[in-house]
């Protein structure tokens, strides 16, 4: 799974899972306890993307910017990489239909490709035409 993607979907995933906590729908125990190891594992490495992260969706959150912090601390270190795939992971695995719903939006790989498009060797540098 490309970086990017795993980033764009670790985020969506967080936010997602605390929506859905709102609402009284549960995730499943797997996803719930890896969304909590990778904010922790985050956190050490990131803290105020981790506070960002953790205001949405009741505070605007930038997620370009939140996905590339992440991809940045997952690139420096292997743990959050690794707590980033395996929250990914389980999010696809998840059966609650309303996350598949929810991750399955085109917005998420759409940002990632977005993102990509500005850091990638050979990029535009920029971001534009945003609409999700």
């Amino acid at each position: 799974m490309e970086p990017l993607t795993a980033g764009a979907i670790a985020i969506g995933t967080v936010i997602a899972t605390k929506a859905l906590e709102k609402t009284g729908e549960k995730v499943g125990e797997g996803l719930w306890d890896k969304t909590g190891q990778f904010l922790v594992t985050l956190k050490k490495h990131s803290p105020d993307t981790v506070v960002a992260i953790e205001k949405a969706p009741s505070q605007p959150l930038d997620y370009g910017k939140a996905v590339l912090e992440v991809e940045s601390a997952a690139k420096a270190n292997p743990e959050v990489n690794q707590a980033m795939q395996e929250l990914a992971a389980a999010a696809k695995a998840e059966p609650n239909p309303r996350l598949n719903e929810i991750l399955a939006m085109p917005n998420l790989q759409k940002l990632a490709e977005k993102i990509g498009q500005v850091v990638m060797p050979g990029g535009t540098g920029k971001i534009d035409n945003m609409s999700f």
